[in-house]
């Protein structure tokens, strides 16, 4: 007997949903991609093979891209990432397939890399590709820098706890997803 989740539910209820159509002012979405780019940036300079890999990619464009949001990130001499001229032709594509964001959410919650369509330079994906594998943001000590080591290591280890709980949970209701027998 085929059951669906409480998620499949909101999730078809939320998407019939007559929601007015936002978009956000150009100020707000170039401020949001360039604290993403500073992230981004933060992240690859603590890997040096990350940094190295970059430069071999320098100036070289990437679009990313999900649903009507996306930017242009540029590979910079020294390693890192800068915010694409807007006319720049990209010589990759990553466009997230999964336009729901419910589903995006589950996915990246349970560890998973979300679906995505690359178009363009081999070379430049195989770097990206390699980026997303290899490099890891150590939340745990940039927290330890501005409140200590061990409320760090405490806050840490209950966001492990809740990330374990919520992908447990998420296997379980994975069970009853649409196509699937309960047990």
């Amino acid at each position: 007997m085929a059951t669906q989740t409480p998620f499949s539910f909101l999730e078809s209820f939320v998407e019939k949903l007559p929601l007015p159509k936002f978009t956000p002012p150009a100020w707000a979405v170039n401020e949001a991609q360039r604290r993403i780019v500073l992230l981004l940036n933060h992240v690859l300079m603590q890997e040096s093979e990350a940094m190295a890999r970059l430069v071999r990619q320098k100036d070289q464009v990437m679009l990313v891209q999900w649903r009507t949001f996306y930017f242009k990130l540029v590979a910079t001499p020294a390693g890192l990432l800068d915010l694409a001229d807007p006319q720049a032709k990209p010589d990759l594509v990553l466009t997230v397939t999964d336009e729901s964001p419910l589903a995006l959410a589950q996915a990246v919650f349970k560890g998973e890399k979300p679906a995505v369509r690359i178009e363009g330079d081999v070379q430049l994906a195989a770097e990206v590709n390699w980026l997303t594998e290899h490099v890891r943001w150590d939340m745990e000590e940039d927290l330890a820098r501005v409140i200590g080591d061990v409320p760090a290591h405490t806050l840490s280890q209950i966001a492990r706890t809740m990330r374990t709980s919520l992908r447990e949970f998420l296997a379980k209701t994975a069970a009853f997803a649409p196509g699937k027998s309960a047990k």
